[in-house]
């Protein structure tokens, strides 16, 4: 258990508080999933689209991955299965440029195929290991809070390297996904925090950061590589960076003026 006495961490920017522990969303937070996903759908279905350009490719990405998303709370709501659910998304993406998925058991091979070479593409944002560096010399405890099933995003973890997240909570794990109050408690539950002294951060604004922030947590809005404009008056980085304390901030009266 976590001294629930604990003071200010050191290492840890001033702006997110006094805080106990920190839990983060797994896919395009911790691991670049938007690339493992694009890459893979390239690799298992160029033979399918023979000289579509880089542009060509982009676009079919970005239904696959964004604009399909649907698709997924609909896996969530139990009404397709996961491989259904990427199906669906295969055949949407592809058929932005007038391709068709295969049926019967050459449907099964490109689901399989797509399945291996995304894991192999996982890999953690470089951001990643030097804020657990920081939270491992503060002693601060982490753990991650994932719409997917436990054991998929443990093996996603792994392959990443981060093996040492090992507080891990899954929709299967308590029956319950974001933004329902019970799954972002539960990773409290783990890390022996209180809920208001603990940061969730993710990339969704409405499942992370205003989910969490709505069951208690200090929600984070992972907003990576954006200007950081707009409405939103949460918290809100760019980066896993800004979760740092600034190199300035923590030498501040040690340097002259000139």
């Amino acid at each position: 258990m976590t001294d629930a006495s604990a003071t200010a961490v050191p290492g840890l920017h001033p702006r997110f508080g006094d805080i106990q522990g920190v839990l983060f969303d797994i896919d395009d937070t911790l691991v670049d999933l938007e690339y493992a996903m694009t890459t893979a759908l390239r690799e298992v279905s160029e033979h399918l689209i023979p000289g579509l350009d880089a542009a060509g490719w982009h676009a079919v990405g970005r239904v696959f991955t964004h604009e399909t998303s649907h698709y997924y709370d609909r896996y969530l709501a139990g009404e397709l299965t996961f491989n259904d659910q990427r199906i669906l998304r295969g055949r949407a993406a592809l058929g932005r440029v007038g391709v068709e998925l295969p049926e019967g058991e050459e449907l099964q091979r490109w689901v399989q195929a797509y399945a291996e070479v995304q894991h192999g593409h996982v890999t953690a944002f470089a951001d990643v290991a030097p804020l657990l560096d920081a939270l491992d010399a503060a002693g601060l405890p982490y753990g991650a809070v994932s719409n997917n099933v436990h054991d998929y995003q443990r093996a996603k973890l792994n392959k990443a390297d981060l093996q040492r997240i090992t507080h891990l909570v899954g929709t299967d794990t308590v029956g319950a996904a974001k933004p329902e109050p019970a799954i972002y408690l539960e990773g409290v539950r783990l890390l022996g925090t209180s809920p208001e002294r603990t940061l969730y951060v993710g990339d969704n604004r409405l499942l992370d950061a205003e989910g969490a922030t709505d069951a208690g947590l200090v929600g984070v809005w992972l907003d990576r590589g954006a200007a950081l404009d707009g409405d939103f008056t949460g918290l809100r980085i760019a980066g896993l960076g800004e979760l740092l304390r600034p190199l300035a901030t923590a030498n501040k009266g040690s340097q002259g003026r000139g």
